[in-house]
């Protein structure tokens, strides 16, 4: 299935550039550009890829933590809220506005967001009808919000097979 929303142009951080090193600058044919730090969690929603070498950077930048501001940035590239997430993340939001790097825990449930996001805008014509798809009762997941079983790492695996299911019409 082709994407509607490509990436239109993607620029790096040259010798003369002003811009920080790591700054991937992103946009889509409807929306603004967008600044994603590379490796951050709303560079994997724009970048999603499952390659080797991918995982193993994001593993890394797991235990480092992920960054309050890289946080606020997927948030706002996904039109959602923190409180929209508070049940799925292992933290409270209070706990997390209180820190400015998060925990292992709380950094590897974020990017599994993040790679979610990414098949999903991938899979899905409009970031608009993928949210509208996880609010609403899947037949094959027991009559299941998807949204709501992303509280676990087995729900988790459950709506991104279904998701896959979807990308290749394969239906339960």
């Amino acid at each position: 299935m082709k994407r509607k929303n490509t990436i239109m142009k993607v620029k790096t951080r040259t010798g003369n550039s002003n811009k920080k090193q790591g700054q991937v600058k992103v946009g889509r044919k409807s929306a603004t550009r967008v600044k994603h730090s590379k490796f951050s969690p709303s560079w994997v929603v724009v970048h999603f890829i499952d390659a080797p070498e991918f995982n193993l950077e994001l593993i890394g930048r797991i235990r480092e933590g992920v960054k309050k501001s890289d946080w606020k940035q997927l948030i706002q590239y996904t039109n959602s809220t923190e409180k929209e997430f508070e049940h799925i993340l292992p933290t409270s939001i209070s706990s997390m506005q209180k820190k400015t790097v998060y925990g292992k825990e709380t950094s590897e449930r974020i990017y599994a967001l993040a790679r979610l996001f990414g098949l999903g805008y991938e899979v899905f014509d409009s970031k608009e009808d993928f949210k509208r798809w996880l609010m609403t009762p899947s037949k094959t997941l027991g009559n299941k919000i998807p949204f709501e079983l992303l509280d676990s790492s087995f729900g988790f695996e459950m709506v991104e097979n279904e998701i896959i299911r979807i990308q290749y019409n394969v239906y339960s």
